[in-house]
Parts: structure tokens; sequence; C-alpha cells
């Protein structure tokens, strides 16, 4: 809705206001004028023909100002989170991170990273354990049912605890993670990723092993839609486009990207682009949308298969490029640099990272632990993040 009369425009000023005061949100970034009618309490979209625009090169905002420059990468099966230092290649630190540490998530005001663990099979029990992205140091972890993912409100207001095992979202409070409330998804088998609409008010969510997407009005706290995938049926990352108007979704037994307009919550295309498709990331500039095929149909592969990163642009929906990983890999999750020049993706059933140069496709490996899955890079730009591993805004 646009903003065209005074009281609307008296409106906006005293939300940019609040907005200038909040973590993780500068100034510069909010004096555009707001074409989107968003979630109250969520800053506004500046650019609407690109909302990863404040997220582009070089935008660092105050709140991760003193971050070191570091990669963290979770080990699901050694239990541990390696961390890298980007200029050198090497692995500096490495934490223990509970049972089996999926992802590290930055917080909506980007002063802590968090490692979610999955329940433990023997143990039945997640954890959320906090690091210091100054100092680089864990604090104490904090136990809870399951922790797959996690993502955040667009307002700020809660932490979106994906508890996989329960096929539920926990919303806890940001900081402390006490628990508020449950939002039931029992129709979503294999709940595990999300991203949300332009305005903040809903959600979409993955169902990996029901081969389906859910549809989570936030406002509301329901499923208010699902949709059974038309083949595949393994759906895993989720991205919006970068002027709101589609989703993408990767499916790893599809071996592809489905287009989904989420409103309608209907299929609109497919793009094929290797076997496994896992991760999706938008390039800094917004242009690009660098899609990591993990090279197997299998949550159990084997090293060295046909891994690869296909790279589409945004304008066409189509793969612009093809980059195979040299004697076979399985890169899975990960982020790109603050710069927008390399691409970090964790090799899944290989024990490596890729480090992928966006403008050649050469790439160097950084051996980690055991089953790298969801890392991050940090610091990275943006006002304030959605989840994941740096979903940012």
């Amino acid at each position: 809705m646009l903003h065209r009369n005074r009281s609307d425009c008296v409106a906006l000023c005293l939300l940019t206001l609040l907005l200038v005061a909040s973590p993780g949100v500068s100034a510069q970034n909010v004096t555009g004028p707001a074409a989107i009618d968003v979630l109250p309490g969520m800053p506004p979209v500046i650019d609407p023909s690109n909302l990863y625009g404040e997220a582009s090169a070089g935008r660092l905002g105050p709140a991760v100002g003193s971050a070191l420059p570091r990669v963290y990468v979770p080990n699901v099966k050694s239990g541990t989170v390696d961390v890298i230092d980007p200029e050198t290649l090497t692995v500096v630190d490495r934490l223990k991170a509970g049972q089996s540490p999926q992802h590290v998530v930055p917080s909506w005001d980007l002063r802590t990273l968090w490692v979610t663990s999955s329940a433990d099979r023997r143990h039945g029990q997640g954890s959320l354990l906090p690091i210091d992205p100054i100092s680089g140091q864990p604090g104490r972890p904090i136990p809870v049912p399951d922790a797959y993912n996690m993502y955040f409100m667009p307002d700020g207001s809660a932490a979106i605890v994906v508890a996989e095992a329960r096929r539920q979202l926990e919303l806890r409070d940001p900081e402390t993670m006490a628990l508020r409330r449950s939002i039931q998804t029992p129709q979503c088998r294999g709940l595990n990723h999300a991203d949300f609409s332009i305005d903040g008010r809903y959600a979409i969510f993955t169902c990996e092993f029901g081969g389906s997407l859910v549809k989570v009005d936030l406002i509301e706290g329901a499923v208010i839609g699902t949709l059974r995938l038309s083949k595949g049926g393994m759906p895993q990352d989720i991205r919006i486009s970068p002027d709101g108007k589609v989703f993408y979704v990767a499916d790893m037994r599809a071996d592809g990207v489905f287009v989904v307009d989420g409103e309608s919550l209907t299929e609109t295309g497919f793009i094929p682009t290797g076997p496994g498709t896992h991760g999706l990331y938008p390039s800094r500039d917004g242009t690009k949308l660098y899609v990591a095929n993990r090279g197997s149909h299998r949550t159990n592969g084997a090293p060295h298969g046909p891994g690869s990163v296909s790279v589409i642009d945004f304008a066409t929906r189509k793969v612009e490029a093809t980059w195979h990983i040299p004697g076979g890999g399985s890169p899975d999750m990960g982020n790109v640099s603050a710069d927008g020049k390399r691409l970090w993706l964790s090799g899944r059933y290989d024990g490596v990272v890729y480090v992928i140069d966006t403008a050649t496709g050469e790439m160097e490996t950084v051996p980690v632990g055991r089953s790298p899955h969801g890392l991050t890079v940090w610091p990275q730009p943006g006002r304030y993040s959605l989840g994941h591993t740096g979903n940012m805004r």
C-alpha cells in the first residue's frame, strides 16, 4: 500500500524513528519511502524491487562492527562447531556443541549466533548454544526438546524454533529462549526450512519427508494452507525472489527448484539444476541465486558424488552457469561472504567446506569435522536476520 497522504507520512516518520533506535538497524537504512504495508513493528521494505538491497555488499551495520571475521561450521556427527579464519582458510577453533548441531543462526538483532541442535536419538533432547560473535566463544547451552533450525519473527518479537521431531514451531523469547507458545504442524513431516513474505505477514515452511509446503499466518499463529509438490517430493531450502512475488523451493529428489506463488500457494514453474538440489543463496547484488546440488537423493549419501552449484538468473529464471565440484562432492548449506566474492558451502558427505569464487566458480576446500551442515559466514551485511544461516534483510 502506497503512503500518499500526510497522516501516512507522519506514521512512517514515527516508525522510522523507532527503527533507528532498534538494535541492528542503522539510520541510513531507513530513509527511503516504504511502498509495502508490512507486519506492524517490522522494519520497512526500502526497495520493493529488491528486498535484499539492504544486505548488499559492504552494508555492514553497527551491530556487527566488532565481530570477528569467521565462518562457523556445525558438524552433525562430530558434535562440534569448527571455526574458520576466512583469510587463512584454516580452522582456528573447535567448539563443543551438543549431540547433533545442525545450523548456526544469526539472531534478529545480529548480536548472537545460535547453534541449533536437534534431538539426539539416545538422549532425546536438543539445545540452543549462544556464541558471542565478538569473542567467538560460546555461552551456556539452553536445553530444548528439539531444535533442527531457527528463524525469527520479522518484527524481532520472537525466535521461531523448528522442532522437526515434534512437528511444531516453538515461539520463544529471542534472548532467553523461554517458551511462549507453539504452532502445531501435524501435516508437515520433516518440517525444516522457511522463508517469509515481503510484508512479513506469513511464512512458508518445507516438509522434507512429506513432499509438501505449509503456509503459516504469523499474525494468527496458524497453518493456513498446504501444497503438495507435483514431482520429486523432498523439498529442502526455500527463498523468496528479490521482488517478493514468488518463492524458490529446492527439491532434493526432483533435482531442481520449484517456483511457487506464495499468495495463492500454487506451483508456477520448475527449474532443473542438478542431483540432490538442496541450499539456496541470493547473490549480494540480488541478481543471482546460487543453488547447492548435494549430489544425492539420500539423507546419508556417499562422498565424492556428482555435486555441483547452479547459478540461476533471477530475471530470466534460467540457469546461466553450473560449477561442478572437482573430484565430486556434496555441497549443502552455507552463505555468501560480506563482499559477495565467495560462496561458502559445507560438504555434507565429504567432511570439507567449499570456498567458491563467485566470479569464476573456482574453488578451494577446508577440512572440517564429520557431516558439516548449516554453516554461517560472519559478519554479514543487513539490518536484521530472519534466521537460518543468515537470511538477511
